[in-house]
């Protein structure tokens, strides 16, 4: 475990401990919460269709929600032209399924990703996955075909013109290009340490792909949902992907996850290609359906913007009071800090970053960290959060920093 918390309840931004002790929740789950603990309007959606039914398996029996949230989700994604959704379990799933969507598709098997990256804990998914320890540590051979290239970092390097010329190389000394299925990236990397991509970036990958007949796959299970101010992050650059993969928020605390895409890509499939028992359960359906109406009817896309501007303005102050906070970074909502040892060299100092979180803890806010060394702090606090809350969960940061940075 993370923390020693054990939950016994929580509501919108807060969490209540068994013991009574209340802290203010900047994890969400780890970017599920985005409409809050148990928001009224989704708890009312899972109750009415439990009572209902709860199961029939989409692929045997049929139902009126999964068609629903299909059509909603299409006209909120940013594809043009003819869309589907299929939906699933988890991230990972959402992830796999992409996958086989673009193998089918293009009748090549290799796969992209970049470094940083985090896709999921299933065989493909893991193997995609870039971090080593403590995700990878044992669980090998992983899945073949698969290959790996830079992804721009803005604080590290590379820059984006380094890391489009390392992929276009790729296809002479790693994988030719009539091979490759798909590019498969984050609009901004999560578990990597909420590293943007930039625009001139996505534009490459854009260029790269359609002169190569390759699928771009954006993988927005942590970036979607309104995080990054903008309902799904792809929406920040002048570009689209061919497939968008979504999770974590999309049905405020129910395992749920989806592919949406082109029509062409998706129609492609066999039947049986895609598919599981719980595909797109209802119940989560439901609850899925809540959380879209609460995104139009509490505006939390803009909200996102307004808690983005709060809590950058706030972590801008604290890089200039501490050298350690080497950088801070991210699109609306969805910001970390990075802490350093030093700001020259810039070594990463993942022991600050443990002594921050479980100052924070002491004080009554929780905190997470990202990035492959660990040491940056992410925030996914729930959209619905209030100013007030807010405040007292900087307040409570800025505590835990004074006192571990002094």
């Amino acid at each position: 475990m993370h923390t020693p918390v054990v939950a016994a309840e929580a509501h919108g931004s807060t969490i209540t401990d068994v013991d009574g002790n209340t802290f203010i929740d900047f994890v969400g789950g780890v970017g599920v919460m985005n409409v809050g603990h148990g928001h009224p309007r989704v708890v009312q959606a899972i109750h009415e269709q439990v009572d209902r039914f709860l199961h029939t398996d989409f692929t045997v029996v049929a139902y009126e929600l999964y068609v629903e949230l299909a059509e909603r989700l299409g006209a909120l994604v940013p594809l043009s032209g003819e869309t589907r959704s299929a939906f699933f379990n988890a991230g990972a799933e959402a992830v796999e399924n992409a996958v086989k969507l673009a193998r089918l598709y293009t009748g090549r098997q290799a796969v992209i990703a970049f470094d940083g990256a985090f896709h999921g804990r299933t065989l493909l998914a893991l193997t995609m996955t870039s971090r080593t320890h403590p995700y990878k540590t044992g669980l090998g051979p992983f899945a073949p075909e698969v290959y790996r290239a830079p992804y721009p970092n803005a604080y590290r390097g590379p820059d984006t013109e380094t890391a489009l010329a390392t992929l276009e190389r790729m296809f002479s000394t790693h994988v030719p290009a009539e091979h490759v299925a798909a590019v498969v990236f984050e609009p901004q990397q999560g578990e990597g340490g909420f590293i943007p991509a930039p625009p001139a970036f996505v534009e490459g990958l854009r260029r790269i792909c359609d002169e190569r007949g390759i699928v771009l796959i954006a993988d927005e299970v942590q970036t979607g949902f309104g995080r990054t101010g903008r309902m799904f992050a792809m929406e920040h650059f002048d570009v689209e992907a061919d497939l968008i993969t979504v999770a974590k928020s999309i049905a405020g605390g129910l395992p749920l996850s989806g592919v949406i895409g082109r029509a062409a890509i998706m129609d492609h499939a066999h039947q049986g290609a895609i598919g599981g028992t719980f595909i797109g359960n209802p119940v989560a359906l439901a609850a899925a359906g809540a959380v879209l109406d609460v995104f139009e009817e509490e505006e939390l896309v803009a909200r996102a913007l307004l808690l983005g501007d709060a809590l950058r303005s706030r972590m801008l102050e604290w890089q200039e009071r501490w050298p350690q906070i080497g950088d801070v970074r991210g699109l609306g909502a969805m910001l970390a800090i990075e802490l350093v040892g030093d700001p020259v060299t810039r070594i990463p100092a993942p022991h600050l970053v443990s002594e921050v979180i479980e100052a924070a803890l002491q004080r009554g806010l929780l905190l997470l960290k990202a990035g492959v060394d660990g040491n940056c702090i992410r925030v996914l606090c729930p959209l619905t959060i209030s100013d007030a809350e807010l405040g007292e969960g900087l307040g409570v940061w800025d505590e835990a920093l004074t006192a571990v940075l002094g």
